[in-house]
């Protein structure tokens, strides 16, 4: 493989991150109440963990944690639906996939799964629990200390 593709390719990735970074950014400085900077720097690394983790939970049935399997590969996999150099655009399709298998994970176990397994701070799980379309703590859904 050429090195100078390589090397463009790392580049447009670190590049494209930076630019999800920013808009993360801009959201939790016109929202602090729902994300802040922190909450947002840890964002990514902390969905990665809750996958594995939520995909190596026994108590979640076999076929969700194939499907939570198979998002945590898409996620790592340099190769996208839609490239993630595209502003905006290109990180728009892993935020739909994990918004869909949260969801998913959700109906087949409860919105306290997400509490137990969440490693990040509890804005990252306020915005979290927005993808995965539940609600507040105390509305329906489950708080974070239950287990």
């Amino acid at each position: 493989m050429d090195p100078g593709l390589l090397l463009r390719s790392a580049l447009a990735l670190l590049g494209a991150y930076a630019l999800f970074l920013l808009a993360l950014a801009v959201y939790a400085r016109r929202h602090p109440e729902v994300l802040s900077l922190t909450d947002v720097l840890r964002l990514g690394p902390d969905v990665l963990r809750l996958l594995r983790r939520l995909a190596a939970d026994r108590a979640v049935p076999w076929w969700v944690r194939l499907l939570l399997w198979g998002l945590v590969v898409y996620l790592i996999l340099p190769l996208d639906l839609v490239p993630d150099f595209l502003p905006v655009i290109g990180y728009a399709d892993d935020v739909v996939l994990v918004a869909a298998v949260l969801r998913t994970v959700v109906r087949s176990t409860g919105a306290g799964v997400l509490e137990r397994h969440w490693p990040g701070t509890d804005g990252g799980l306020r915005l979290l629990r927005r993808l995965a379309g539940v609600g507040p703590p105390g509305t329906g859904g489950s708080s974070r200390n239950t287990a």
